[in-house]
């Protein structure tokens, strides 16, 4: 169960991904393009839909939800729900939490 949003699948959904991650850690940066100043960025590590092996190196994602270290989260890379969340045209930002596991 999730408590930010209820999500019914987790995979490919279009052109999105959305997948199962760890939040490692948490990223601190002096200098953020302008779309991302105030967002907390996470240390995330993806897996693979067992749950339990890891898919790739750890990412960064935007934490839209108040996830923390240790959290199971959702991310995506929904770059229009990006856009959204941080009321910007455009953003490098990619990958973003869309929800915390209970």
């Amino acid at each position: 169960m999730l408590t930010h949003r209820q999500l019914t699948c987790v995979g490919t959904v279009g052109e999105n991904s959305m997948q199962v991650a760890s939040v490692i850690g948490t990223a601190v940066s002096t200098i953020k393009h302008q779309s991302m100043v105030g967002s907390k960025m996470l240390v995330v590590q993806p897996y693979l839909t067992d749950g339990k092996t890891p898919d790739g190196f750890p990412l960064l994602a935007l934490d839209t939800v108040g996830a923390g270290k240790g959290d199971t989260v959702i991310i995506t890379s929904d770059g229009k729900a990006m856009r959204e969340a941080l009321q910007a045209d455009a953003t490098p930002a990619r990958w973003s939490v869309a929800g915390i596991k209970d």
